[in-house]
């Protein structure tokens, strides 16, 4: 990629919008005259907020402009796809567009950076738009965190390692079934048992600290030397919840109790074990506990 290229990239939206671009004004145009780019990153539309988007398009109308380009008889949406859908629930028959004249990989450039500037993609689409740029402009991940511009370098390199997960999982981070956060220890992990424990932490709402002591059991001693069955995923995962609640159990009894408590638990089964350093602190525990059961 040439220097020139890579200067006005750097320097964000707003220039990728303004440089090199000949502007005619807002137009009111026929909304059937205008189409999306088959390149847009975003793939997923909440119909809820569109409705709303819509909803308030209808009281007040479609306040900023979309912006497109001419090509012949129709124009390409180079920026706000979504208010140009809500418009088009809405049932506008004409809408106020700004023409620009962009090339293609503009077009393309502006339809990614626009959209995770706003924050309207999903994990997944951010990551594969983050990959996107990096491929076709041979950026470096530095470079991207300065176009982007309210990203590190780090975070854009973990949103891209999400892109390496075995897809289940993936659809479960764009669903909002998982976060990043949880999900993003998998990758230590076999993509043939990654679905596995995926669906596992959501069935027991196990958080991101939790998911790596999962892995780190998984990825460690006898695991290491095996391939794991799904079985012995469920079973090490759930394990370690039941391990968490024990540890909350004994942590609300101590705070009871006022003393160190140790809860020994098997399947339901177990005892606790209430330790005390003097007869007072005996006595008061005695107290204590025969009071609650009046």
């Amino acid at each position: 990629m040439a220097a020139t290229k890579r200067s006005a990239l750097g320097k964000g939206l707003s220039a990728l919008i303004e440089e090199n671009t000949i502007t005619s004004g807002v137009e009111e145009i026929d909304i059937m005259k205008v189409e999306p780019s088959g390149d847009q990153p975003r793939k997923r539309f909440d119909k809820e907020k569109l409705d709303d988007l819509a909803d308030s398009i209808k009281q007040h109308g479609l306040i900023q402009p979309i912006i497109v380009r001419q090509e012949g008889n129709i124009y390409r949406i180079v920026a706000g796809e979504r208010r140009w859908r809500a418009a088009r629930i809405a049932g506008l028959n004409k809408i106020p567009v700004i023409v620009r004249a962009v090339t293609d990989r503009e077009l393309h450039e502006i339809a990614l950076i626009e959209n995770i500037q706003r924050e309207d993609l999903n994990p997944i689409e951010e990551a594969e738009a983050y990959r996107k740029l990096v491929v076709e402009y041979n950026l470096t991940q530095e470079e991207l965190a300065g176009i982007v511009g309210n990203k590190s370098r780090s975070e854009i390199a973990n949103r891209m390692r999400l892109l390496n997960l075995e897809q289940s999982v993936k659809d479960m981070i764009i669903d909002g079934a998982i976060t990043p956060g949880q999900a993003r220890p998998l990758l230590s992990l076999p993509m043939d048992i990654q679905a596995a424990v995926a669906k596992t932490i959501v069935e027991k709402g196990l958080n991101a600290r939790q998911v790596e002591d999962v892995v780190k059991k998984l990825t460690s001693g006898a695991a290491s030397k095996a391939k794991e069955s799904n079985q012995t995923v469920i079973e090490t995962v759930s394990n370690e919840a039941t391990s968490r609640d024990i540890e909350i159990m004994q942590g609300r009894l101590r705070s009871a109790l006022g003393t160190k408590v140790k809860l020994a638990d098997n399947k339901g089964r177990g005892k606790i074990v209430i330790e005390y350093y003097s007869a007072d602190e005996r006595e008061r525990l005695l107290d204590y506990l025969l009071g609650s059961n009046k």
